[in-house]
C-alpha cells in the first residue's frame, strides 16, 4: 500500500479536528504561534529546542524554519498545538518576517526577540530594525485587517495594553507593540564578567526599551536554571501557561521583569551626566536612550555588521572543491555577461 503524501496526511488532520469539534464535549484545541527573531548565533535554536524537550544539537538556521510543540491541558483533552518560527541570518532576511504573521495568525501572535548580550556593539542595530520591520508589517495586517473584520482589529488595539495595569503611572509615556513581545537577552554568563559600567548602560537600555513596548525581558545562558524559567515564559505564549510574577531588577544578577511590573521612575534617567545628555540632540525618549547607549557602544559600520545573504558565500559553509567550480563558473557567467552585451551593441551598430 503507498505511503500517504504530506498533503493527505495534513487534509486528514483537518478533518478529524472539525469532527472531534462537533463533538459537543465544548473542548476546542488552542493553536498558537511564537516568532524567534534576533542576532545571528545569538541561541536561537537553543531555547526553542530546550521548550520542546528535544535533546539535539542545535544547528544554524539558514533563511526561515518551521517547528511545533504538542501539550495537553489535561487528562483525556485534546492537545494544544504551537507553531514555532525561528528568522535566520540575524537582520539579513527582513523581507521574510512576512511569512508567518498573517491576518488568520495575528491574534494569537508572539514575537520573541533574542539578543546576544556578548555582542553590545550590535545589540542596538539589531534590535532596532527587526523591531521597526515587525512592527511595521504587523501594522499593515492590522489595517488590512480592519477594513475586512474591524472587531478584530479593534480588539487586536485594546490587547496591546493588556500587560499594562490601568492605575500605572507610565501609561500615557509609552507605546506598547502591537502584538504579545518578550526580549531576551542571551549569553549571560560572558556578559556577566563586563565592566560594571556597561552592563548598568546595556541593562538600563534594555529596561527601557522592554517598558516602553510593553514586553517581558530576561536574561539566559546555559545554566539549566535560567533556561527553565525561559521555558516557563515561553510556554505562556505558546500554551497559555499562567505568567510567572517574579522579578528581577539587579544588574549584579540575570534580570527577570515581567511586562507592567517596570516602570520609568524604577529605570531611571538615562545614564549619562547632565553636560553631555544637554548636548545629545533628540527628539523623542527611545532617540535619547540610543544615541546614550551608541556613546558607549557604537556600532559597526554598515559593512562590518550586514549579514551575508547569500548562504552560497558564507563561510561556515565552506568546500573548497565546490567554491573553486562556483568561482569558475561565476567567471564563465562574467564573461558570457560581457559577450553578450558586445554582440548586442554590434547589432545596434549594424542595423
Amino acid at each position: 500500500m503507498p505511503s500517504e503524501t504530506l498533503w493527505e496526511i495534513a487534509k486528514a488532520e483537518v478533518e478529524k479536528r472539525g469532527s472531534n469539534g462537533s463533538e459537543g464535549d465544548g473542548v476546542e484545541i488552542g493553536e498558537k504561534s511564537v516568532f524567534f527573531i534576533g542576532s545571528k548565533n545569538g541561541g536561537k535554536t537553543t531555547i526553542i529546542l530546550r521548550c520542546l524537550d528535544r535533546d539535539e544539537p542545535a544547528k544554524p538556521t539558514l533563511a526561515l524554519e518551521y517547528t511545533y510543540g504538542r501539550r495537553a491541558k489535561g487528562h483525556n483533552t485534546p492537545k494544544d498545538i504551537a507553531h514555532f518560527w525561528e528568522l535566520g541570518g540575524g537582520t539579513s532576511l527582513l523581507d521574510l518576517i512576512s511569512i508567518p504573521i498573517t491576518s488568520d495568525t495575528l491574534r494569537t501572535f508572539s514575537i520573541v526577540l533574542v539578543l546576544d548580550l556578548s555582542k553590545p556593539n550590535d545589540l542596538w542595530p539589531t534590535m532596532e530594525n527587526l523591531l521597526k520591520a515587525t512592527k511595521s508589517h504587523v501594522d499593515k495586517v492590522i489595517m488590512k485587517l480592519g477594513k475586512t473584520n474591524s472587531k478584530a482589529a479593534s480588539e487586536l488595539r485594546q490587547k496591546m495594553w493588556s500587560n499594562m495595569p490601568k492605575d500605572h503611572p507610565d501609561r500615557e509615556l509609552i507605546d506598547p507593540f502591537p502584538i504579545p513581545l518578550v526580549i531576551i537577552g542571551s549569553k549571560y554568563d560572558i556578559f556577566q564578567d563586563f565592566d560594571s559600567e556597561k552592563r548598568k548602560v546595556i541593562c538600563k537600555t534594555l529596561r527601557f526599551v522592554a517598558h516602553y513596548y510593553g514586553a517581558s525581558l530576561m536574561f539566559t545562558s546555559k545554566s539549566e536554571a535560567l533556561l527553565l524559567k525561559i521555558r516557563g515564559v515561553i510556554n505562556q505564549l505558546a500554551f497559555g501557561i499562567d505568567k510567572s510574577k517574579s522579578i528581577c531588577v539587579d544588574q549584579n544578577k540575570p534580570l527577570f521583569i515581567t511586562a507592567g511590573l517596570d516602570s520609568l521612575c524604577q529605570i531611571g534617567s538615562p545614564p549619562v551626566s547632565d553636560n553631555d545628555i544637554g548636548k545629545l540632540h533628540a527628539h523623542s525618549p527611545m532617540e535619547l536612550w540610543k544615541k546614550v547607549y551608541e556613546k558607549l557602544f557604537p556600532p559597526k559600520s554598515i559593512h562590518t555588521l550586514k549579514d551575508i545573504k547569500d548562504p552560497a558565500r558564507d563561510p561556515q559553509y565552506a568546500e573548497s572543491e565546490v567554491d573553486e567550480m562556483r568561482i569558475q563558473k561565476d567567471q564563465e557567467l562574467e564573461q558570457y555577461k560581457r559577450s553578450s552585451s558586445k554582440s548586442w551593441k554590434q547589432i545596434d551598430l549594424d542595423s
